[in-house]
C-alpha cells in the first residue's frame, strides 16, 4: 500500500516539476542559468521542512500520508528538498560530522556521477 501512495504522489509531484521549470524557463526567457530548477529545488526544501515541522509540532504524519506527500510528491518535485531535510535534522542533532559530510558527499560525488555518466554517455554513443 505504501509503495502505490509514494508513486501516486511520484507522479504529481514530477508533473509538478515539470510545469515549474517550463513555465519559469519560457517565462525568463533562454537563459544559461537555470533558474526553474533554483526555484523548484528552494520551493522543495521550504515546504519539506513546512510539512514535517507542522508534523513534528502537532501530530505525526500518518506512514500513508508521510509516503504520498514527503516521499512521493516532494520526492518527486525534488530529491534536494530531501537531503536538505536530511542535512538539518543532523546537524539539529548535533551530528555535525555526519552533516557536513552530507553535504560534501551528496555535491561532490553527485556531480562526479553526472561527469561519469556524461563521458559514458558519450563514450556509448561511438559504438551506434
Amino acid at each position: 500500500m505504501l509503495i502505490l501512495c509514494v508513486g501516486a504522489g511520484g507522479v504529481i509531484g514530477a508533473m509538478a516539476r515539470y510545469l515549474v521549470v517550463v513555465w519559469l524557463n519560457g517565462g525568463l526567457g533562454a537563459s544559461a542559468f537555470p533558474y526553474g530548477t533554483l526555484a523548484v529545488n528552494a520551493v522543495g526544501c521550504f515546504l519539506i521542512g513546512l510539512v514535517v515541522g507542522f508534523a513534528e509540532a502537532h501530530k505525526p504524519l500518518s506512514p500513508e500520508v508521510h509516503a504520498f506527500l514527503v516521499v512521493g510528491v516532494l520526492g518527486g518535485f525534488t530529491t534536494f528538498s530531501a537531503f536538505g531535510i536530511d542535512t538539518i535534522r543532523l546537524f539539529r542533532d548535533q551530528a555535525y560530522l555526519a552533516g557536513s559530510a552530507n553535504v560534501l558527499l551528496q555535491v561532490s560525488v553527485g556531480l562526479t556521477a553526472v561527469v561519469v555518466g556524461l563521458r559514458v554517455g558519450h563514450a556509448l554513443k561511438a559504438l551506434w
